[in-house]
C-alpha cells in the first residue's frame, strides 16, 4: 500500500491535524524541562501523548533534536517510537537532499523498517532535481513509505527559485508538483499554508491524488478557514500543520488545544 493511500482515509476518519514536535528552548522553558537531551525526550513524549487518538499525524523536527548531539538523537528515536506505537503517523521533518549513495543512506536511515529512526515519511529538496532522491524514493515505494518534497515554501526569499521558468515552460514547483504526482502515491509535496498557489502556477488540478504538508497554520498566520479556500478540492489530501499555537498551551493545555484545533478544521471542511 502505498503511503497516500494509507494516509488519505486516515486524515478523513481522524481530521487533517499535523502537530508539529519543535522542542525550541523557550518552549522547553515554559514546559520547565532542562534544555537538554531528556528534556527534548520528554517534552516529544508528552506531544504524542497528548495526540494520540486525537491527531492522524505527527511531526518532529529533527533540528530541535539534533542540537543535542547524540543525545538529541536518541531522544528523537524515542519519540518516533512512540508515536508510530501509538498509531500517529511520523513524518521525520529532516528535508535531506543529495545525490547516489548519500540519498540511498537517508532512505535507510528514515524510511527502513527496522533503523532506529524509522518514520512513516520524510522531508526532502530536490533542487538538484526530482532525480537526485530517486534512491530514496525508490525505498520509499518498496517500504510503503512518503517523501515530501519542499516545493512552495511560504517564505518571501524562496520564491524566485519556486518561480523560475525551465526549459519546458513550466515553473520548478509546478514541475516539481507534477513529477511527484506520477510517482503514484509516494512522493508528496510541501506546500506552505499562506502561499498563493497561482504565484507559481501550480493549480488545484495538477495535486489530484498529491500528499500536502501545509505549514504556516497558527502562529504563521493561516487559519483553518484557509485550508479549504487555499486548496479546494484537494483539501481532503492536506496536512494543516501547525506547532507553536498549540505547543504553546503547555502540558496542562496541549490536549484541549489539539480537540480545538482539530474541531476547527473539521468544520471548516465540513
Amino acid at each position: 500500500m502505498t503511503f497516500a493511500a494509507r494516509l488519505f482515509p486516515f486524515l478523513r476518519e481522524v481530521g487533517p491535524l499535523c502537530v508539529g514536535i519543535d522542542p525550541h528552548l523557550p518552549l522547553l522553558e515554559q514546559w520547565g524541562l532542562p534544555a537538554t537531551g531528556d528534556g527534548a525526550r520528554e517534552f516529544g513524549l508528552r506531544v504524542v501523548e497528548a495526540a494520540a487518538g486525537r491527531v492522524a499525524v505527527v511531526k518532529p523536527q529533527v533540528a530541535f533534536f539534533e542540537r543535542f548531539g547524540a543525545a538529541g538523537f536518541a531522544a528523537l528515536e524515542d519519540v518516533i517510537r512512540a508515536g508510530r506505537a501509538a498509531g500517529i503517523v511520523v513524518i521525520a521533518d529532516g528535508k535531506r537532499g543529495d545525490i547516489g549513495s548519500t540519498v540511498d543512506a537517508y532512505g535507510d536511515a528514515w524510511l527502513q523498517p527496522g533503523s532506529p529512526l524509522e518514520a512513516d515519511a520524510m522531508t526532502a529538496y530536490a533542487y538538484q532535481g526530482l532525480g537526485s532522491l530517486d534512491g530514496v524514493l525508490d525505498r520509499a515505494a518498496a517500504w510503503g513509505k512518503g517523501v515530501i518534497v519542499v516545493t512552495a515554501a511560504s517564505n518571501p526569499e524562496a520564491a524566485a527559485t519556486q518561480g523560475a521558468r525551465r526549459s519546458d515552460g513550466r515553473t520548478v514547483a509546478r514541475a516539481l508538483v507534477d513529477d511527484l504526482r506520477d510517482l503514484g502515491g509516494t512522493g508528496g509535496v510541501v506546500l506552505g499554508a499562506t502561499v498563493d498557489l497561482a504565484d507559481p502556477e501550480i493549480t488545484i488540478e495538477s495535486l489530484a491524488g498529491v500528499p500536502i504538508l501545509a505549514p504556516g497554520y497558527g502562529a504563521q498566520g493561516a487559519t483553518a478557514v484557509d485550508l479549504p479556500r487555499v486548496f479546494g478540492a484537494a483539501a481532503g489530501q492536506v496536512m494543516a500543520s501547525y506547532s507553536r499555537s498549540i505547543l504553546g498551551a503547555g502540558p496542562a493545555g496541549i490536549a484541549d488545544e489539539i480537540a480545538r484545533t482539530q474541531d476547527a478544521l473539521r468544520e471548516a471542511l465540513a
